[in-house]
């Protein structure tokens, strides 16, 4: 089933962004995730399994939505949409991949860091933006300046979001979600701390903005 962006981001709390090594991993990571009550995740292309773990992840728990992060090149979103990512995330934006992204026909979160990225890719047509590196680029102070001249934005800020700044970042009125490592570590995942990491999504999905 197809999901619009607002849907997704309506659905979204924290997503937790994945690196799934080990393919007999994708599976109970999916129930861990989905078991904590959790319904929007982001695997990414870091790993040479990551679209076999999407397929995965998918037969184990098809009520996720699950989006390929990491996008980089146009073949690589061509290539995720095709292998079925109900969404594509990607770090940062340039004109060819833009045009990639739209081409798929999927939804979209382009990465961006500056107040022009950000206003580049509105002018190309995207309707959220994906703020990353969110804490090395100036996290909520950050988001809280933009909110100002350029108030239509909304963003999923990601990267060095800990646990305990989660809902800080969810408080944000151009804040719609945010990417976190912290559910499910690359650590945990290798050592099948199932219950830990489903503990964890549970405390993700509580919070709200």
């Amino acid at each position: 089933m197809a999901h619009t962006l607002p849907e997704i981001l309506d659905a979204a709390t924290v997503i937790p962004v994945l690196a799934v090594s080990d393919i007999a991993s994708a599976k109970p990571l999916a129930h861990a995730l989905a078991a904590g009550g959790l319904k929007v995740i982001e695997l990414t292309l870091r790993t040479p399994i990551a679209l076999d773990a999407l397929k995965a992840m998918q037969d184990a728990e098809p009520e996720l939505v699950i989006g390929m992060g990491t996008i980089t090149t146009p073949a690589q979103a061509e290539a995720s949409a095709q292998a079925g990512a109900a969404f594509l995330v990607s770090p940062g934006l340039t004109a060819k991949l833009g045009q990639a992204m739209f081409d798929t026909g999927a939804p979209c979160l382009p990465g961006v860091a500056t107040a022009g990225e950000a206003m580049a890719a509105t002018e190309a047509g995207f309707e959220a933006l994906k703020f990353f590196p969110a804490e090395p680029a100036g996290g909520i102070a950050y988001l809280k300046a933009l909110a100002g001249p350029l108030p239509d934005l909304v963003f999923c800020p990601t990267g060095g979001i800990s646990k305990d700044r989660a809902a800080d970042y969810l408080a944000l009125n151009n804040v719609a979600c945010c990417g976190g490592s912290w559910i499910a570590t690359n650590a945990q995942i290798a050592a099948g701390e199932w219950d830990a990491i489903a503990e964890n999504a549970r405390f993700a999905a509580s919070l709200t903005g």
